[in-house]
């Protein structure tokens, strides 16, 4: 989709919703609370869950849906002739999208009058893709915010209706998931009852760049990088996968750290050395790293004295 576009304004939408995890509710909340007929909701299939690990646990989306009454609907996937013709069959003014978690194929993208509109957890053209909130704290980034756009067949290329930006800070991707989560709902619901101005704007070519998805080893924690970017490993992956060390074969998640400069306790320290108590350790080029909190296997969060207490961690030892 190339140029400008300028949506038909309309009060009240015929819409389906696809999404999938806890970031994608606060929007279809909103879309429900601003009077819009969702006639569907589209969802990835029940998973493996659950405190066995084996029984088939909805989507916090599908839970929702149901919870409103709302048809649920899991397929696999919607590249099928009969999948895309019961699609269109709903005869929809629009789709909203947010973290569904399925490539949208041309005759989903094409059968609502106005297409598929995506709630997307960056400010486009930076972090297209599947991380962008994880991948913005690792990067360094100031701030981030929430664009809503119009889906094509590029990967999060479309044009831009609205964003919205916040602050990082000091933020965890938990943190900053839930804050972009309310504020998506809200831009998606405002772009809505302003179709009569909205205009998107193609998104620029400079500045693009790629939240590839996290993959598991990148939550190691890696101390020969700077302490500040060990302390962005740590907020980008609480809470889930959890940025971890090993020690005695056993892994120790750290769910928040904090930054020291380097001082005369670790000169000449090898990165992943502890240096001082409780729990100071060497990082590389410049600072030291101190956990706040921490988790063991199968254990709660937990203190650093809390952790030491029955899980000593010497001086000297180098951690990785």
């Amino acid at each position: 989709m190339t140029g400008s576009l300028r949506l038909r304004y309309s009060p009240c939408m015929r819409l389906a919703f696809m999404g999938t995890p806890d970031f994608a509710v606060p929007t279809l909340d909103a879309l429900l609370a601003a009077g819009h007929e969702v006639v569907a909701v589209y969802t990835q299939p029940p998973r493996p869950g659950g405190r066995r690990g084996k029984e088939l646990t909805p989507s916090p989306v599908h839970k929702r849906a149901e919870a409103a009454g709302i048809e649920v609907r899991t397929p696999e996937r919607l590249r099928g002739a009969e999948e895309q013709a019961a699609f269109a069959a709903l005869d929809l003014d629009v789709a909203v999208v947010a973290a569904y978690g399925l490539i949208l194929p041309e005759p989903i993208l094409n059968a609502p009058r106005h297409g598929c509109l995506n709630v997307h957890a960056s400010l486009l053209p930076r972090w297209r893709g599947a991380a962008p909130i994880q991948r913005a704290i690792l990067a360094g980034d100031d701030k981030t915010g929430v664009c809503i756009m119009q889906m094509e067949k590029g990967l999060d290329t479309g044009p831009v209706f609205a964003c919205r930006e916040t602050e990082i800070g000091r933020k965890t991707a938990g943190e900053l998931t839930v804050e972009l989560a309310g504020i998506g709902g809200a831009l998606m619901v405002e772009v809505l009852e302003r179709f009569d101005v909205m205009t998107a704007v193609p998104q620029p070519e400079d500045g693009v760049t790629y939240a590839h998805k996290i993959e598991k080893a990148e939550a190691r924690l890696d101390f020969t990088q700077s302490a500040e970017a060990v302390e962005r490993q740590v907020r980008a992956f609480t809470p889930l996968p959890g940025a971890w060390f090993e020690h005695d074969g056993e892994r120790v998640k750290v769910l928040h750290a904090t930054v020291f400069k380097l001082g005369s306790q670790g000169a000449g320290a090898e990165p992943g050395q502890v240096v001082d108590g409780p729990l100071v350790i060497a990082c590389g080029r410049t600072g030291l790293i101190l956990p706040i909190i921490v988790q063991r296997a199968g254990k709660g969060p937990m203190t650093v004295d809390e952790l030491l207490r029955g899980f000593p961690i010497p001086r000297g030892t180098v951690l990785a």
